[in-house]
């Protein structure tokens, strides 16, 4: 019966993982139809995360001992709120860095999948997370390569294929371990 209920957990988390999935590949399409508003959304929430950064910064400045922490903390947080309030309301000003930013970020996703590839290459469906992992590299070097360019198309662009082979990624893993739980049960 125990066994039971693990294969019933597991095939519930495959599930949820193979929706998860279909959601990542219809925001990835998404993103490709819209490269430039999704890079203008990217650039506004980032700019977001800032702001709420620098609030936390200034609220961490009521815990400090001395009159000094307290001023530099909270000046910090100024920083941050005001810059972050400047990117979320001139979002095209961030795009070149936020594209820049992408490309670091494929780069070492790319090389943390390859790694965790060598790591789990025998197991079911874990060809896919080499493919993931290479295609994230080819992608950082899509966009640094004509960088500061690539600034109008490539967030959204890469962010959508990006969505896209992770999304068909992780669908073909949880197919691939549902299959190899069907086979044993």
């Amino acid at each position: 019966m125990n066994t039971l209920s693990t294969a019933g957990i597991f095939k519930q988390a495959t599930g949820a993982s193979i929706g998860w999935g279909v959601v990542m590949i219809v925001l990835g399409i998404l993103a490709l139809f819209l490269p430039l508003a999704t890079g203008i959304g990217v650039s506004i929430a980032v700019g977001w995360i800032i702001v709420f950064s620098g609030i936390a910064y200034v609220a961490s400045a009521f815990a400090a001992h001395g009159a000094g922490s307290f001023l530099w903390r909270s000046l910090i947080g100024a920083v941050y709120i005001l810059g972050g309030l400047y990117l979320a309301f001139h979002p095209g000003l961030a795009l070149a860095s936020l594209t820049l930013a992408m490309a670091l970020m494929f780069f070492f996703e790319g090389v943390l999948e390859t790694f965790l590839f060598f790591q789990f290459r025998t197991l079911p469906g874990s060809g896919w997370v080499l493919f993931d992992g290479l295609v994230s590299l080819f992608l950082a070097y899509l966009i640094w390569r004509p960088w500061p360019g690539s600034s109008i198309w490539a967030i959204g662009t890469i962010l959508g294929i990006n969505l896209i082979t992770s999304g068909f990624t992780r669908l073909m893993h949880s197919v691939a371990a549902r299959k190899a739980l069907d086979a044993i049960a």
